[in-house]
């Protein structure tokens, strides 16, 4: 009796248990995530086109002694100091040719005055015409080589042919001047410096004269410059060709020194997705497109130019086909999603998709 009353209740729990429905199989659809998609789209790659090369002088001066056989009497220029046109830069001891000149000026003075005495006895026989002339001679002769000796003696001032800063100096005072050597110095004209940086064929297509360039230097500093000029030829060895771009005079942009620049404006458009949109494994870049029935398949590409976070894309889907936003989401081919389309959002965060991370504030 008393085990016929304990099994009625467990009798009853079996009872309304067969009486439940069974779950119902939740559907393909209904498991299906939601992502953010974009569409592979013609745009201008800001900032897409960059390249590197050395720093250089817009124009380079150098300076040389222009008379030989005299030594360096003073110095008065170092590296690194600016120097205006005509400045003195070397002193030459004038003391061997302060004695050449002052024979020579006696010399001239004693040729003049012979020349002057025969000034009126022209036809007057007193003196043969042959020996009138030779005294013209000697006097004009006298006057030449003085005024040789006195261009010489303004020439032991070694001044700056132009304008700008000293980027090497090879004298030393007691140094002897001679023609053909190492010049004594050698200047950047104005203190402008410019980068020689170096583009293929198709990327000098890109590129204009007055064109604006983000410049980097080593150090992290950043410059704006200006292209000022565009190679006319590719070197056949490297089949590169140069751009000029002309930097701001700065203390922290010096000649020699390695920098890149970043053509914030270049011509031409390009077929482009989101950089987040490829996905890089074993196989290579690859982007997760999507069809009509909403199915993701994966579709390897080629990359080439980067910038405000898009990238080219020199090989794969045409342009309108939609992509996943968020390649790095774990999708395999023939998965079905909730395509959200609307505006670039950041990529989701693992474990999230990309539709709730764009619906954040």
């Amino acid at each position: 009796m008393k085990l016929a009353k304990a099994l009625v209740p467990i009798c009853a729990v079996l009872a309304l248990a067969a009486c439940k429905k069974p779950p119902e199989k939740e559907t393909e659809a209904a498991r299906a995530r939601a992502f953010q998609v974009v569409r592979v789209e013609n745009r201008a790659i800001v900032g897409g086109l960059s390249a590197s090369g050395d720093l250089l002088p817009r124009e380079e001066a150098a300076v040389l002694p222009e008379v030989t056989g005299y030594r360096a009497l003073r110095v008065t220029a170092d590296l690194g100091d600016y120097v205006r046109a005509g400045q003195t830069l070397v002193v030459l001891d004038p003391s061997l040719l302060e004695a050449q000149v002052a024979q020579a000026q006696a010399q001239a003075a004693q040729a003049e005055d012979q020349a002057n005495r025969v000034a009126d006895l022209d036809g007057q026989g007193v003196l043969s015409q042959e020996q009138i002339a030779q005294r013209r001679f000697q006097a004009q002769a006298a006057r030449a080589t003085l005024r040789n000796l006195q261009t010489q003696r303004r020439k032991l001032a070694v001044v700056a042919p132009v304008s700008g800063v000293v980027l090497e100096r090879t004298v030393r005072p007691g140094d002897l001047s001679a023609g053909g050597a190492t010049p004594w110095f050698r200047l950047a004209r104005d203190g402008q410096v410019e980068l020689a940086a170096e583009l293929t064929d198709a990327d000098l297509a890109r590129v204009r004269v007055g064109q604006t360039a983000t410049v980097t230097l080593s150090s992290g500093a950043v410059a704006q410059g200006r292209v000022r000029l565009i190679s006319p030829q590719i070197d056949p060895q490297t089949k590169l060709g140069q751009v000029r771009i002309l930097l701001p005079v700065r203390p922290d942009i010096r000649a020699g020194g390695f920098a890149r620049a970043v053509f914030s404006d270049a011509a031409g458009t390009a077929l482009t997705v989101p950089e987040t949109a490829i996905r890089y494994d074993a196989d290579g870049a690859s982007v997760m497109t999507v069809n009509a029935q909403n199915r993701v398949k994966r579709v390897s590409v080629q990359t080439g130019a980067r910038g405000g976070s898009y990238v080219q894309l020199v090989k794969g889907p045409p342009a309108g086909t939609r992509v996943v936003q968020n390649a790095a989401a774990f999708l395999l081919d023939n998965d079905l999603i909730k395509p959200v389309e609307g505006r670039v959002v950041a990529a989701a965060p693992a474990g999230k998709t990309a539709a709730a991370t764009a619906k954040r504030p």
